[in-house]
């Protein structure tokens, strides 16, 4: 099959992508695919023809292999269904729920899923005074790959309230969402459909990172964080990890692959755990989790990348869940 392997894009997870994209496409050359290595572009401007570009390349499939936006917002998705063209991940309304931190509590949270409380402030409110008792947690509302997180400690590391001059997300997004620090370790859940959209969670890994924070930079640099994997947690608390990612997938309608972020606090056993949010386009870089994940449950990188093109085919642009 033509498959064209959608890559780059102007977010600032553009490099990650490019990595991620790279690997797909050996990976799918090596299962007997004819690949196309496409490159969104770098800017908006270069990305204006993506239509254009993607219709010559006369894919059977577009492999998505962009992170953040515009390729993880329903965006580009939607591109692709105008065009008619079939696509891995999830699909347009999945993807704009999915990566509004907000709006995935909105959806969620009434379902019964544990998820830190918060709220949506302004940047310009922060410089008056904290929306939350510190320790707190700024995050921007729709980033990935704990692009531009902060934690604001009781030491008032960024001063109190923040300084103006205090480096940090609320320097480069108006809005930014406001949750409570959770003490404790980093878990993710990969969950991962077959190709007649059957999910499965795969694995609870349990995230160590050098540093103590999970950031962009431990994320994706060699070396900063320790994996552990399956997560060295009681059997109960690991059971509901995965139980919560395939709910959550399935609520929020996600098709091919996920990847469920978690906070857990031993000290207060299961009502300690809370899911902080879901990934419809999680990495696949040799650093990642899903084929980490994969691997442990004995599926090659090759076979896993067959398995998200082979879903794709069968599942067309279909939206299901509560989303469809």
């Amino acid at each position: 099959m033509r498959v064209t392997v959608l890559m780059g894009g102007w977010s600032a997870e553009r490099d990650v992508s490019l990595v991620s994209g790279k690997d797909i496409a050996e990976a799918a050359r090596a299962l007997g695919h004819v690949v196309t290595p496409l490159d969104m572009g770098a800017t908006r401007a270069a990305g204006a023809d993506l239509a254009e570009r993607l219709l010559a390349t006369r894919p059977d499939v577009v492999f998505n292999a962009l992170h953040g936006t515009p390729g993880e917002d329903g965006t580009v998705q939607g591109l692709m269904d105008l065009l008619g063209l079939r696509y891995t991940h999830s699909g347009v309304a999945t993807s704009a729920v999915a990566i509004d931190k907000a709006l995935t509590k909105r959806m969620l949270v009434p379902a019964g899923i544990r998820m830190p409380g918060g709220q949506v402030v302004t940047s310009e409110s922060l410089y008056t005074g904290d929306p939350l008792p510190r320790p707190y947690v700024l995050k921007p509302v729709n980033e990935g790959s704990s692009v531009g997180v902060a934690i604001v400690t009781e030491s008032g590391n960024h001063g109190q309230p923040i300084a103006r001059g205090s480096e940090g997300p609320w320097l480069h997004y108006a809005e930014l969402l406001a949750e409570p620090f959770i003490a404790g370790l980093e878990l993710t859940v990969a969950v991962l459909e077959d190709e007649a959209g059957l999910a499965e969670p795969l694995a609870v890994t349990e995230l160590k990172p050098e540093s103590g924070f999970y950031d962009y930079a431990a994320k994706y640099t060699e070396g900063l964080t320790t994996h552990v994997c399956p997560a060295d947690i009681p059997a109960e608390v690991a059971a509901a990890c995965m139980q919560q990612a395939a709910d959550g997938h399935r609520l929020l309608g996600c098709r091919g692959v996920s990847r469920s972020d978690f906070r857990y606090d031993p000290a207060h056993g299961l009502s300690g755990l809370y899911l902080l949010e879901i990934n419809t386009q999680p990495g696949m870089t040799p650093l990642s989790l899903v084929p980490e994940q994969a691997a442990a449950r004995g599926i090659s990188y090759e076979a896993l990348v067959g398995r998200l093109i082979a879903r794709a085919l069968a599942g067309a642009s279909a939206e299901k869940g509560a989303l469809a």
